[in-house]
C-alpha cells in the first residue's frame, strides 16, 4: 500500500516537486528544482528521495488538450524512466493537462505576481497533480 508520495512537475527548465501522503490524503509543495534543458541536477533528485523515502514517485504528463503525446511528453517519460532506473523507486505517470494553468489560477487568486518567470508555479502544479492523484485513488474501487 502508497504511503508516502513523491511528485514531480517536470519542465526544461524548472521541476516542481511536492510531496504527500495517502493516510491523511494531503499534498504540499516543495522548493522547486532548476533544469537545464530538461536535465534536473540528479544529485539534487537524490537527496528529495532519501528524504522523503516515497512509496511512490508521480511524473506529470504533459498530454495535448486532445490526449495526444507532445514532444515534452517523451521528455517527461523520459526523466521518470531515467528516475525509476538510477534510483529503483516506482514510477507512475499522471495526466497533468492544466496543472500549470490551475496553477497561475491559484497564484493569481490570492493576488500574487503574475511574473511566472521568476515566481515559478511549477511546485504548485506538481502538488494538484498529487492531489489528483489521491482524488482518483478515492474514486476506484477497492482491490
Amino acid at each position: 500500500m502508497v504511503k508516502t508520495l513523491l511528485a514531480f512537475d517536470y519542465g526544461t527548465k524548472n521541476i516542481g516537486v511536492a510531496t504527500g501522503q495517502t493516510i491523511i490524503r494531503s499534498a504540499s509543495s516543495l522548493p522547486g528544482l532548476r533544469a537545464r534543458d530538461g536535465v534536473p541536477d540528479w544529485n539534487e533528485i537524490e537527496a528529495l528521495l532519501k528524504t522523503w523515502q516515497p512509496d511512490l514517485v508521480l511524473v506529470g504528463l504533459p498530454l495535448n488538450m486532445d490526449g495526444s503525446e507532445s514532444e515534452l511528453s517523451a521528455r517527461a517519460r523520459k526523466f521518470a524512466n531515467r528516475t525509476q532506473g538510477r534510483f529503483g523507486v516506482k514510477v507512475e505517470m499522471v495526466d497533468e493537462r492544466l496543472s500549470s494553468f490551475e496553477a497561475k489560477g491559484e497564484v493569481m487568486e490570492r493576488g500574487g505576481s503574475r511574473d511566472y518567470r521568476h515566481n515559478p508555479v511549477d511546485s504548485i502544479a506538481a502538488r494538484l497533480i498529487l492531489e489528483a492523484w489521491l482524488e482518483r485513488q478515492l474514486r476506484l474501487p477497492p482491490v
